[in-house]
């Protein structure tokens, strides 16, 4: 069967293309309870980019690099897990985030990429996490899918990671999904002591058993900035997320810290954020787009 090039070319547009508050009774029902400023800020077409100055750190050192999240909401096929070409009644809306980060250590480049996917106005929240890690030593890949429990699946260059797959109880909370969370709803991010999944990506670049921790913590709530923030007894870490107190929520910074000391600290400074429909801006000329995010016009 021959497909024409322009139709190509729309299906590759479509790939990529976020959820719009229109059409189909599978997005009206996804969308049930959220307020209507939520709905115009997060289903205008365009996504929310945030670029921040990252100090990563990496074997006992400070790296000087930049973290990129990328939020946006899109239809998502609740079976498969994979985002709708189209909308119908086996898609729900979620938010997406994909968590970028970019960094050199030495001669050779990180490049950690994380995303999460988490339903709106539907239950359960929590739908799917991912997580790739490239270096020139090798690559790991982890992948967390909730349904009627939690499965993760990990595959892993390095001896005695390589090809896992864990069961977890369908309620058990992840580090991950606290970044939707605190766009989605503060108020109602877990305080006190519990069991939490670490981040996929810090499980895989320290080489940490893949298991819940026991963690505690407390939200600071204040007038312009509040705080998230979870301390790991057992990692010796603790993770403080600073984010806009009024709606949207907007991520300014976080801090991940190590008792070991300032050079095993990563810290994230928020420096611009944009709306826009990145999918569409593929075309030599679009790098001025980085520009306006303070972004440097070549990965390292």
């Amino acid at each position: 069967m021959k497909i024409s090039i322009p139709f190509f070319l729309a299906l590759l547009l479509v790939a990529c293309q976020p959820a719009q508050e229109k059409h189909t009774d599978g997005l009206q029902k996804s969308t049930v309870g959220l307020s209507q400023d939520f709905k115009s800020y997060w289903f205008d077409g365009t996504a929310e980019i945030s670029s921040y100055v990252l100090q990563q750190s990496r074997y006992g050192a400070l790296r000087e690099g930049t973290a990129v999240l990328i939020y946006v909401t899109e239809d998502f096929l609740t079976d498969t897990q994979v985002k709708a070409n189209q909308k119908s009644k086996a898609s729900r809306s979620v938010l997406k985030l994909n968590r970028q980060k970019n960094f050199l250590t030495g001669i050779y480049p990180y490049s950690i990429m994380s995303s999460s996917f988490t339903y709106l106005g539907w239950e359960p929240r929590l739908a799917k996490t991912t997580a790739s890690l490239q270096e020139w030593c090798g690559q790991s890949y982890l992948q967390l899918n909730q349904k009627n429990q939690m499965v993760l699946q990990s595959h892993s260059y390095f001896e005695g990671e390589a090809d896992q797959k864990i069961l977890f109880p369908k309620e058990t909370l992840t580090e991950d999904e606290v970044w939707n969370r605190i766009r989605l709803h503060p108020e109602q991010l877990p305080t006190g002591a519990f069991q939490l999944l670490p981040s996929l990506e810090l499980l895989r670049l320290n080489h940490w058993p893949l298991e819940t921790v026991a963690v505690s913590a407390q939200l600071i709530r204040n007038d312009g900035i509040s705080i998230y923030a979870l301390r790991f007894p057992s990692l010796k870490r603790s993770l403080s997320i600073r984010f806009q107190t009024e709606s949207p929520h907007r991520i300014e910074g976080w801090e991940d810290r190590s008792d070991r000391g300032a050079d095993y600290t990563t810290t994230a400074t928020h420096l611009k954020t944009e709306k826009l429909p990145y999918w569409k801006l593929n075309r030599p000329g679009d790098e001025q787009y980085r520009s306006q995010l303070q972004l440097p016009h070549k990965s390292p």
